[in-house]
């Protein structure tokens, strides 16, 4: 993967930030766009904008098989069986929080356990309290190790047969761990609970293959893997999604309304009330068309390198802290002492570099790791290690700037 030429189809990146080239290290928040789903998504709303599914004109027939192709995209990408498993969300937020007001409302009462990790997002946290506190269940954690990965001893030791559902982030967005859902889910199935899995982090830079992982479901956003923002995707096993009721009710998703009752498309339109995402949708599938092009092992590859040659540039600077395992994604996570990591983001800003500053929506482990907030420097495949060098030279200014001596 040759990432100068990658980088020539994102347009945003070649512009100047406060008189500085452009170094975007954010993309765990929200990844920039190539032309080909900008292209996409243009020639959607220039040339057969419609609705779906129900009109019989050619603009809504060229439409709805845009965006139904667009599921069969996603099924693929992920290895579903059907596109019956396959239902577009607004996000990971809102699929992981389908399941859980769904699936976990319904089958879960007092004595049952939820477990998940306190590295988990909070969308991926918030849920299962809610569950927890309607029906009596209980929320466990299953305990970290000291650099904040998994010890799978530990999944034995927390999950029971009383657990009916484990939920677990694939790769946390702060500490880039890559966690073996497979083998948690393994664990899960064991004692009779289903796995859900967390893939917003997991799925823009990592082969996803459902039916490997033997996840019930599985989550993810279009806009961080080069779509657009506001449509995501709920993967489920057919046979649980079929028993599931929808959370959302309207057009679309009926099958027949009475006055004083309805019935239910089937699977996938059943969770699909309104109106859909159509120009997400077909965006989303040219952004699969992308990935899939250049092999997302070609990026994950990609990313390991920049992650590894950032640790090593940062690793010999004093007074800073770098949080996560060794083995990880393109994510690096730290402090400078003494510094907060807003101050932080704020200098790097003005030397035209963009990272994320903050509790990244993991307030739970920015608990556990000790610190109020943290700086994240999170890389994609346009990004090259000119910038890190970059970025290296900035936080030497950051620490100049705040008076620090190495």
């Amino acid at each position: 993967m040759n990432a100068q030429e990658v980088r020539k189809l994102f347009p945003i990146l070649h512009q100047e930030v406060n008189g500085k080239p452009l170094v975007y290290f954010d993309s765990a928040a929200t990844s920039q766009k190539p032309v080909p789903v900008i292209e996409a998504l243009e020639k959607y709303y220039r040339e057969y904008n419609s609705n779906v599914h129900r009109g019989v004109h050619t603009l809504g027939t060229r439409a709805t098989d845009a965006y139904e192709g667009a599921r069969e995209k996603v099924r693929r990408f992920i290895n579903a069986k059907s596109t019956q498993e396959v239902i577009f969300t607004r996000g990971t937020t809102t699929s992981i929080n389908t399941v859980a007001a769904s699936y976990g409302l319904s089958n879960l009462s007092e004595g049952d356990e939820i477990v998940i990790t306190p590295m988990e997002h909070h969308s991926n946290i918030i849920p299962w309290q809610q569950v927890a506190k309607k029906t009596g269940a209980t929320l466990k954690y299953i305990p970290l190790q000291e650099d904040g990965s998994i010890d799978l001893a530990d999944v034995e030791n927390t999950v029971t047969e009383h657990t009916k559902i484990v939920s677990v982030m694939h790769v946390s967005n702060v500490l880039g761990t890559i966690n073996p859902v497979k083998e948690i889910g393994a664990i899960a199935h064991k004692h009779g609970a289903i796995m859900v899995v967390d893939g917003a982090q997991s799925t823009p830079h990592l082969k996803v293959d459902v039916q490997d992982l033997d996840c019930d479901f599985f989550a993810f956003s279009s806009h961080k893997m080069c779509g657009p923002t506001g449509i995501g995707v709920l993967y489920g096993k057919k046979a649980l999604l079929n028993k599931m009721e929808p959370v959302e009710f309207g057009g679309e998703m009926i099958d027949f309304v009475d006055l004083y009752d309805s019935t239910w498309k089937e699977l996938p339109w059943k969770f699909e009330a309104g109106t859909p995402i159509i120009a997400g949708a077909i965006g989303l599938g040219a952004a699969i068309d992308f990935l899939s092009d250049i092999g997302l092992e070609n990026i994950h590859r990609h990313e390991e390198e920049l992650a590894k040659y950032a640790i090593e540039q940062m690793s010999e600077m004093e007074g800073i802290t770098i949080y996560g395992p060794k083995e990880r994604a393109g994510i690096v996570t730290f402090n400078i002492d003494e510094v907060h990591p807003h101050d932080v983001a704020t200098v790097l800003d003005a030397e035209g570099i963009a990272v994320r500053a903050g509790h990244h929506c993991a307030q739970p482990l920015m608990k556990w790791l000790n610190a109020s907030s943290t700086a994240r420097a999170s890389f994609y495949l346009y990004n090259t290690k000119d910038e890190i060098d970059s970025f290296v030279k900035g936080l030497v200014t950051t620490k100049e700037y705040f008076g620090h001596v190495f």
